[in-house]
């Protein structure tokens, strides 16, 4: 069996030394210091609230999300004496009020409390972090423009898109048409291994191709063409056009209005729908958002919407630090929003019928759940840390030549 990472073994190891102190401190203050048992707890645990501050804001070392109450001495204070008076409450319960008539009752009542406080402080904790992410995530900061040749890039991934990959440049192209007149656009193709023409149907359209010898999944195929843009303003969208491109026009508008990460939802009140997803792919996309919460803080009402913008420095800040490379990269993406106190909005979008789509429902499903978990554990030792070296490239090779002036 692996062992947990370093990161993970020091936080189990501060979890057990702090309840180590809890229960030593009610055990030494109820049976041998004289104490009634509520007295004994309400020590305990405010010793123990002590040195929980202390030791977990000496191990944590990383910048997950999930470790910012530790920043919050107000909020950390205030969980600590509800989750206190809740323990205390439970071992006077169980074991009495007065002196400690033994220590059968008095562990139970602990070893009760211990489950409660702790069930009521996690979800405490919870609470309190997503309020302080949606926070951060609606405050826009006021930044120098950002950096690139061009005012858009438009990536799509593609795999296996011959059929439709010209006719879907060229809807791209016509829609941001505008922008290429005034700044400059381009659309980056990147062929995820397709074993058909569509890279070269891609070139005869007039986009900038990059290629993978071999398919390694939407996530890859996304990063790649992000870092490889030229553009200020870097947005995607799948070559299905399931989402009509003049809506990238919307995306840019908001970018350049300032935010850092514009992302489309499905689940937006100003959304419309021209065709209903199947029943069961529509249970399945919305019990995954609800799994999101593993790794997610900011409650987001669709994450898999695949219609996103992004300033080119915080793409380049997100996606060189992004590892998975299947359809869960949306997850690890909204992550790394929240680790960086990045802004973001949520746009309303119109979808549209599109035929055909590579996503397995039951297979797919399968492997992004497990994802979660991988950017959770990730997330965890501090692989995201800005600290850390960056852990992609483009990884992909450039495939015929594009129009000569990027659009």
């Amino acid at each position: 069996m692996r062992l947990p990472p370093a990161a993970l073994r020091r936080f189990a190891a501060a979890s057990a030394l702090v309840t180590t102190v809890d229960v030593a401190t009610l055990a030494g203050l109820a049976l041998g210091g004289g104490a009634t048992v509520v007295v004994a707890d309400a020590v305990a645990v405010t010793v123990a609230s002590a040195a929980s501050w202390v030791v977990h804001r000496a191990v944590a070392g990383t910048d997950d999300p999930f470790d910012r109450v530790f920043d919050r001495p107000a909020a950390f204070v205030v969980i600590a004496a509800l989750s206190g008076a809740l323990d205390v409450a439970v071992v006077g319960a169980v074991a009495g009020a007065g002196p400690a008539g033994g220590t059968g009752r008095m562990a139970q009542g602990k070893a009760a409390a211990l489950t409660l406080a702790g069930a009521l402080r996690l979800l405490s904790y919870r609470i309190a972090l997503v309020g302080d992410t949606r926070r951060t995530l609606a405050r826009r900061a006021a930044r120098a423009a950002p950096p690139g040749d061009l005012r858009l890039t438009v990536v799509v991934p593609a795999y296996d898109e011959a059929g439709r990959i010209g006719e879907a440049v060229q809807r791209i192209r016509e829609a941001v048409a505008s922008v290429h007149a005034d700044g400059g656009a381009e659309v980056v193709v990147v062929d995820d291994g397709s074993s058909d023409a569509t890279a070269a149907e891609a070139v005869a359209a007039g986009a900038r191709v990059l290629s993978f010898g071999a398919n390694r999944g939407k996530g890859a195929a996304v990063r790649a063409g992000v870092l490889a843009a030229r553009g200020r303003t870097v947005a995607f969208l799948d070559a299905d056009l399931a989402y009509p491109p003049v809506q990238v026009l919307s995306l840019l508008q908001e970018v350049e209005a300032g935010w850092d990460v514009v992302v489309g939802s499905r689940r937006h009140p100003g959304s419309l729908e021209e065709v209903r997803p199947t029943l069961v792919r529509s249970l399945s996309g919305r019990l995954f958002n609800l799994l999101t919460a593993v790794v997610l803080l900011g409650r987001y009402r669709d994450t898999q919407c695949g219609f996103k913008a992004f300033r080119s420095d915080v793409a380049q800040q997100i996606f060189s630090r992004a590892r998975l490379e299947g359809f869960a990269f949306d997850v690890e993406v909204f992550h790394l929003v929240e680790r960086y106190r990045l802004s973001l909005t949520e746009v309303p979008v119109t979808l549209v019928a599109a035929a055909g789509s590579t996503v397995r429902v039951g297979a797919d499903a399968v492997l992004m759940v497990g994802d979660l978990f991988r950017v959770r554990r990730w997330a965890a030792r501090g692989v995201y840390d800005l600290g850390a070296a960056p852990a992609a490239t483009v990884g992909a090779t450039p495939a015929g030549r594009a129009a000569a002036d990027g659009h």
